[in-house]
């Protein structure tokens, strides 16, 4: 089977939902390609259902990001863990870990990151890891808001620095 990555410094356990991802070689750990087109048919199809939503909300989020909030996040964070919950080995309907990575990987990764960050800081808090619960969510929002700062300073500097190229310009014609 042909590989889209190589990743020999990756560490899985074969009973973890990433293990279909991962094929063991001798040189290390690949990614499958099968399982990367899973993962892209999934995110494509949860990037257009995030779209969709936020068109028809948009009449609601004029002044917040009602659509955001409610239709997407947490729809999606309750999506991903009933899903999660549902599918896995011992759980109802246990799917493979191709079936699950579409879903939770590809649709709902691509319908919002917002419901990994959820499933993962609800995980630690069911299994009593209190401490890293809340470090997740700490870390999360003020890292995620830090760069989105940074992302914006650097941005306006880029633009401050075109719009002084173009007075220059405009400077050197006169």
């Amino acid at each position: 089977m042909a590989e889209c990555a190589a990743l020999p410094f990756v560490s899985v356990q074969s009973s973890n939902v990433l293990s279909g991802l991962f094929t063991w070689t001798e040189s290390g750990v690949s990614l499958s390609f099968y399982t990367c087109l899973l993962v892209m048919f999934g995110g494509a199809l949860g990037s257009l259902l995030r779209h969709v939503v936020s068109v028809l909300t948009a009449p609601y989020s004029r002044i917040m990001p009602w659509g955001t909030i409610f239709a997407v996040n947490t729809v999606g964070s309750f999506v991903i863990a009933f899903f999660a919950t549902l599918t896995m080995a011992d759980g109802r309907y246990p799917m493979s870990d191709n079936m699950r990575l579409l879903v939770m990987t590809g649709i709902c990764g691509g319908y919002t990151t917002f419901s990994t960050f959820s499933w993962q800081t609800f995980e630690f808090l069911r299994t009593g890891a209190v401490g890293r619960a809340l470090l997740t969510v700490i870390l999360s929002v003020v890292m995620c808001i830090g760069a989105a700062s940074a992302g914006y300073i650097t941005a306006v500097c880029f633009n401050f620095q075109t719009m002084q190229a173009v007075e220059v310009e405009k400077h050197k014609d006169i």
